[in-house]
């Protein structure tokens, strides 16, 4: 995973970023509450404090305060005109951290490891359960995704031109779908992920 890490979920997607974290939002967010509701938030579209509570097994007063940090980060923000009364709704916003500047940073570097081992163990648990799931997931969805893995050898400017347009495709696409409901007919949920990283550069060897 590059460490200059981009996205919300908190996913590594690298690309287009609503809010680039600072220290005080990086130690705000590496807390195992607020990360799962981030998570749900990003797969499951706007919800409420009682609705996370529900899914979370936390108490609608837990997940408020939470969410309230995650709002003052600016990691979240409010669904305007929608909700009853006093009843918020939140969605998720997209954010970058640059992980490798705060991992040297001895103020945050406990947060960034924090963090980006979540991102890590997310990931992973997300492909082990596509592995399982893709066994009975409906073909004509699964002739719809991909597994790409390439080694190519690449200057660093010609890596983070690949970085950007593959971007820029992503963010166009998030763009369209943004607000879409959860209910929406003929949709699932799909997870993009995207490394590109050089290896061999950390005083260690790559694989034969």
């Amino acid at each position: 995973m590059d460490d200059k890490t981009r996205d919300s979920d908190p996913s590594a997607l690298t690309g287009h970023a609503d809010r680039e974290l600072d220290a005080s939002a990086l130690k705000g967010l590496a807390h195992p509450v607020r990360l799962r509701l981030l998570e749900l938030l990003d797969h499951h579209g706007p919800a409420t404090a009682t609705r996370l509570a529900a899914r979370t097994g936390e108490n609608s007063g837990s997940t408020s305060y939470h969410l309230r940090q995650l709002a003052r980060h600016g990691l979240i923000e409010e669904v305007s005109g929608r909700g009853k009364g006093k009843e918020r709704w939140w969605r998720s916003r997209r954010f970058g951290f640059d992980g490798d500047r705060f991992r040297r940073d001895p103020e945050t570097a406990q947060a960034a490891e924090l963090l980006l081992a979540e991102l890590l163990r997310k990931r992973n648990a997300e492909l082990s359960r596509w592995l399982e799931e893709s066994r009975t997931t409906p073909r004509e969805w699964v002739e719809a995704t991909v597994n790409l893995h390439t080694v190519m050898r690449m200057t660093r400017e010609e890596l983070a031109g690949l970085v950007r347009e593959i971007s820029r495709v992503v963010d166009a696409h998030h763009e369209k779908v943004r607000d879409r409901e959860e209910s929406a007919p003929g949709t699932a949920r799909v997870i993009v992920n995207f490394d590109a990283f050089p290896i061999g550069l950390g005083g260690q060897e790559p694989p034969e």
